[in-house]
């Protein structure tokens, strides 16, 4: 199942927590036509085959649900939540 949230939770220095939702579905059509740009351009540089360039990103988002990222540095932390 492709994700369909991710969540980021931010918390600042002086304690304050900021927390984000971004859908993901919205948010892949509105910037697909500059991934598929990219894409085509680093298969281009790097000498890859864009199909399987594709296949490959395809399948990394379908491994995602589940995935938690969390990065701590003093006072700040951010969590990255993916559904």
């Amino acid at each position: 199942m492709i994700p369909q949230l991710v969540t980021v939770r931010h918390r600042r220095r002086n304690g304050r927590r900021l927390r984000l939702y971004v859908p993901v579905v919205p948010a892949l059509l509105v910037l697909s036509p500059l991934l598929l740009l990219a894409v085509l351009v680093a298969c281009i540089v790097f000498r890859v085959s864009p199909v399987g360039a594709l296949r490959g990103a395809g399948r990394l988002l379908w491994a995602l649900p589940g995935t938690r990222i969390e990065f701590e540095q003093g006072r700040t932390a951010v969590l990255v939540s993916v559904r």
